[in-house]
């Protein structure tokens, strides 16, 4: 009798085991034992949607900030509570009577309803963004009105004030991919600044114009001129505050660089710019722009009675339009707004806190919760916290749904579309791969549904915090594990 070293059965267990892995779980030991990753957290996990077996995983359980992965869940829940084909509006409204004079005796109300297309310039060309202005003061000129005696009030409350979600930084807040939710949303709630640059690496840069034009903003530059040729400015600036600060370096040389900031008060904005729409279609109003934030009048529920009369609708675009652009270019106030219309639609109150509780109770009896931790819709918060494991659950609950096809359609596809077109470019998941991509500093995930050269269907969710080298060779560490899907 041959008597087999301890050391001889290790070995063969350990071989046993490595011939046992799949080429997907190999690919995502070979990912987590990366140096780059000694000190990240990682969580991840890949599902056969067909037969509801794991492929794959490592710390599918873990909650982590996920980043721009988190609007898989904006994105599907609207489409699921809303419908593809529903288009939120805004609403003009008088109030007061028309006299012989054509003097409206009262007030026009602009009651928002979270279309976020007014204005976008995912819906308008460059120079035509205030045609809806336009075709408003075309509307209330045809039913006589030469001025007004009272004034142009702009009523967002429908999703209340709060300003920003829970969890953003002070650092995004005034940037562009910053601005927050909002019952009335104009421009995208994005504040262009144009600068002139200076002639050599640390001259002063001059702040040349802003649109829109806002009443009574206050800009603070020290913004400097740098021979890198890349935008590394910051805009700092809180919620409904006119007072803006910006540092940081723009590319020299430059005569007209522009900056994307977010917009502090886009409720008042919209009345702002309506009333100089109608100021040069010669109707005046006597108290100017109002927003309804700043009024103390009765709660929105009472608000619109009798004495109030609907003249006007402006139909917004569609929750597919919206969701499409929300996943293909990661717009993160399209997200915040799908979140709300979703709160909105189930109670009337489109606050986020509440949108996010009416997200849950949708979600609970189908998805596991436990553990996720959820803060705005677009996952700019970092107090964000959900699992490889929640994410998938989504994905595998949303083939069931009659709204898949729409669902599907709005994310991007490996190697060809929006986020995902430099991802596998070339390789072997080129154009296998539908998936939501995830960035933030130190922050990196992709979520989403692969087609196998074999024919399998798998959902996946790869989220990566506090990697140790460049976000572009996380990607490039990930594509190993994607091809691997791909071929499996």
């Amino acid at each position: 009798m041959k008597i087999v070293s301890s050391f001889v059965i290790l070995a063969l267990i350990s071989i046993h085991f490595a011939f046992g892995q799949n080429s997907v779980q190999i690919a995502v030991t070979n990912f987590k034992n990366n140096t780059a990753f000694t000190n990240a957290s990682i969580s991840f996990c890949a599902i056969n949607i067909a037969t509801d077996s794991v492929i794959a995983e490592y710390n599918p359980n873990l909650s982590l900030p996920p980043a721009s992965i988190t609007k898989l869940f904006s994105t599907a829940t609207a489409l699921e509570i809303l419908g593809p084909n529903y288009t939120p509006s805004t609403r003009i409204y008088l109030e007061g009577e028309i006299d012989s004079n054509g003097v409206l005796q009262g007030n026009i109300w602009i009651r928002g309803g979270g279309d976020a297309s007014l204005g976008s310039k995912y819906y308008n060309e460059e120079g035509s963004e205030n045609k809806f202005l336009e075709n408003w003061a075309d509307t209330l000129s045809k039913l006589g009105i030469k001025s007004v005696a009272g004034g142009i009030i702009a009523d967002g409350s429908e999703f209340g004030y709060a300003g920003i979600p829970d969890g953003w930084n002070w650092s995004d807040m005034g940037n562009y991919y910053g601005a927050g939710p909002s019952g009335l949303v104009i421009y995208d709630n994005m504040l262009r600044y144009t600068f002139k640059t200076g002639s050599f690496a640390g001259s002063k840069t001059e702040l040349i114009s802003i649109f829109p034009t806002i009443k009574g903003f206050q800009f603070h530059n020290y913004i400097t001129s740098s021979k890198k040729n890349s935008d590394n400015s910051y805009v700092f600036g809180a919620p409904y505050s006119l007072d803006r600060f910006a540092s940081g370096t723009l590319p020299i040389n430059n005569k007209a660089f522009v900056v994307k900031g977010s917009l502090p008060d886009p409720e008042f904005q919209l009345a702002y710019e309506f009333e100089k729409i109608l100021t040069q279609k010669g109707v005046f109003s006597k108290k100017g722009a109002i927003a309804a934030r700043q009024l103390d009048t009765c709660k929105i529920t009472i608000r619109y009675t009798s004495n109030f009369k609907l003249v006007y609708t402006q139909v917004g675009a569609s929750i597919l339009s919206i969701a499409t652009h929300t996943n293909m270019k990661s717009v993160n106030l399209f997200a915040e707004e799908l979140l709300c219309l979703v709160g909105y639609k189930q109670t009337k109150d489109g606050c986020t806190e509440n949108s996010i509780s009416q997200l849950e109770k949708y979600w609970r009896p189908k998805i596991d919760l436990s553990g996720m931790y959820l803060k705005d819709g677009s996952g700019l918060s970092r107090s964000n916290a959900i699992s490889a494991r929640h994410f998938c659950s989504l994905l595998i609950e949303m083939t069931k749904s009659p709204n898949y096809a729409a669902f599907l359609s709005t994310l991007p596809l490996s190697g060809c579309s929006g986020t995902l077109s430099g991802v596998c470019k070339n390789q072997l998941g080129h154009g296998k791969i539908r998936a939501k991509s995830g960035t933030m500093t130190r922050i990196k995930s992709y979520s989403g549904y692969v087609e196998s050269t074999s024919g399998k269907k798998i959902a996946f969710t790869i989220i990566v915090n506090n990697f140790n080298c460049s976000s572009n060779e996380v990607v490039n560490q990930m594509e190993t594990i994607f091809n691997a899907m791909s071929t499996y």
